[in-house]
């Protein structure tokens, strides 16, 4: 793990100092420090599969320590798909792929009682994608792209050693695990939660005074709109950080209302890819880029993008194509799962099939992932460019866009809302015929009783098409 060495500081400096809370259960930085040296060393793969828990926090740092690595199992899978994901890693841990350089040894992987980093170019991490019934794809991470990362995330996501983060998802999920490791690095407290809930996660808000808040724009919107209905404002945040898919205009103008006083951070990227690209709205901003359709930000420092033709030759700035990736961030490559349509190499460049576009200003545009396009009577629909009509509808508060067979069009374009009693079809209707053309109009409207997502928080339009074709009481049509 790339941050043993800061956390051993971190140990010696501020011994008292809260490294990380989970609910109630509170762990200093000696006593983690402690916790970690008190485990047996290890250079082989850990395999971890568990609710967040301090205990979880101390066996991924000793996993981790020295040479060791780590797959993160997320407890919530079907039983199935744990047991056949562990089969395979058992397989990765007795063979050659587990590509563990030599490194520190010891208990807690440290020398003399003191906890130190392995090798930059060594693995320290297998993660996995979403899933929810097919397998997930495994890949894997050294330390180096970790190291890169954290010599830029501080600055560019606003953390100091004097924030406490609250990061209330699953840390099984890169984006959590990642805001885990960053808080540590700097020197800061970590707060997360055994399990989510949006009461639970507003009392913490409040309770420990959390100055900095990270969580995926669909978490956002429900802790945001909960607060607002409620007439809490919280002045204490002055970092809201945003990930795993694009923070839209409407959720943005939500967590201004909600938390005035915070900048608001949201990045671009990928579990393969890791950061990208990102963009800032300051308190009492109107948005600027951030809050135009499709726009992520501007490179992350340490990243190069460009787009590219079907034929991987560079387009000019305003043309659509897939976007790639050139950075240190970048993972290793699958372990299995690779169909050559997700995450791809060539030379320098990187992908994981996202299309998009560079304006004149080198704004990056994301208009979605190519597996997600739907061809609707042969024209290309990208879903968010839906979702973001509907999120402007009034007394819409999520919107989820998805494509369903038809024996006409080949694939009709649907959307589902969770959305105030009075929004119906017809006002939804409305607003796409007045936004979008053609076929990009959805020719389905249902209303959702909750959001179809991953168990790290994630939309997935996939289980929301699923919910349709099964009639599931969960999604209603709208008439």
């Amino acid at each position: 793990m790339p941050i043993l060495t800061s956390l051993q500081l971190w140990a010696e400096s501020f011994p008292d100092q809260v490294a990380v809370a989970v609910d109630d259960d509170v762990v200093s930085y000696a006593q983690l420090r402690q916790r970690i040296l008190d485990h047996p060393g290890t250079t082989g793969l850990t395999v971890l599969n568990r609710v967040n828990s301090i205990d979880v926090v101390a066996d991924f740092l000793a996993a981790v320590s020295g040479s060791g690595c780590v797959a993160m199992l997320d407890p919530h899978w079907p039983a199935e798909q744990r047991a056949e994901v562990a089969g395979r890693l058992r397989g990765i841990a007795t063979g050659s792929d587990a590509r563990s350089a030599p490194g520190a040894s010891g208990p807690g992987g440290g020398t003399a009682g003191r906890l130190t980093d392995g090798p930059a170019e060594s693995t320290f991490l297998y993660g996995f994608t979403s899933g929810t019934t097919s397998l997930p794809k495994a890949f894997r991470r050294t330390r180096r792209s970790w190291q890169r990362s954290l010599e830029h995330s501080a600055e560019v996501l606003h953390l100091t050693r004097h924030d406490r983060t609250l990061a209330p998802g699953p840390l099984t999920a890169s984006l959590n695990l990642y805001a885990l490791a960053e808080s540590l690095q700097a020197g800061g407290s970590f707060h997360t939660l055994e399990r989510f809930d949006v009461a639970a996660v507003l009392g913490c808000l409040e309770r420990e005074r959390i100055s900095r808040l990270v969580a995926v724009p669909t978490v956002l919107r429900m802790l945001a709109d909960r607060a607002v209905a409620a007439g809490r404002v919280d002045r204490g945040l002055t970092c809201i950080v945003s990930g795993g898919a694009r923070l839209d205009a409407a959720t943005t103008g939500l967590l201004q209302r909600w938390a005035p006083h915070a900048t608001i951070v949201s990045y671009y990227g990928a579990a393969e890819l890791g950061f990208v690209a990102s963009s800032s709205v300051a308190p009492g901003d109107a948005g600027g880029s951030a809050g135009a359709d499709n726009a992520v930000g501007q490179p992350f420092p340490g990243v190069s993008i460009r787009i590219a033709d079907d034929d991987g030759r560079p387009l000019p700035a305003g043309a659509t194509g897939t976007i790639q990736v050139a950075s240190d961030f970048v993972c290793d490559g699958y372990l299995w799962g690779d169909d050559g349509e997700a995450f791809t190499r060539v030379g320098a460049w990187c992908t994981v099939g996202d299309q998009g576009f560079l304006d004149e200003s080198g704004v990056l545009h994301v208009l979605g992932r190519r597996a997600d396009m739907i061809v609707s009577a042969g024209t290309n629909v990208y879903p968010q460019e839906v979702e973001a009509a509907l999120h402007r509808v009034p007394g819409v508060q999520a919107a989820v866009v998805t494509g369903c067979p038809d024996a006409v069009v080949g694939t009709r374009v649907v959307a589902a809302v969770i959305a105030a009693p009075a929004v119906d079809a017809a006002r939804l209707r409305n607003a796409c015929i007045s936004a979008l053309a053609g076929e990009h109009r959805p020719r389905d409207f249902f209303r959702l009783t909750e959001l179809p997502v991953t168990t790290a928080g994630k939309v997935s339009r996939g289980l929301l098409a699923r919910w349709i074709e099964e009639e599931d009481p969960r999604v209603v049509r709208l008439r």
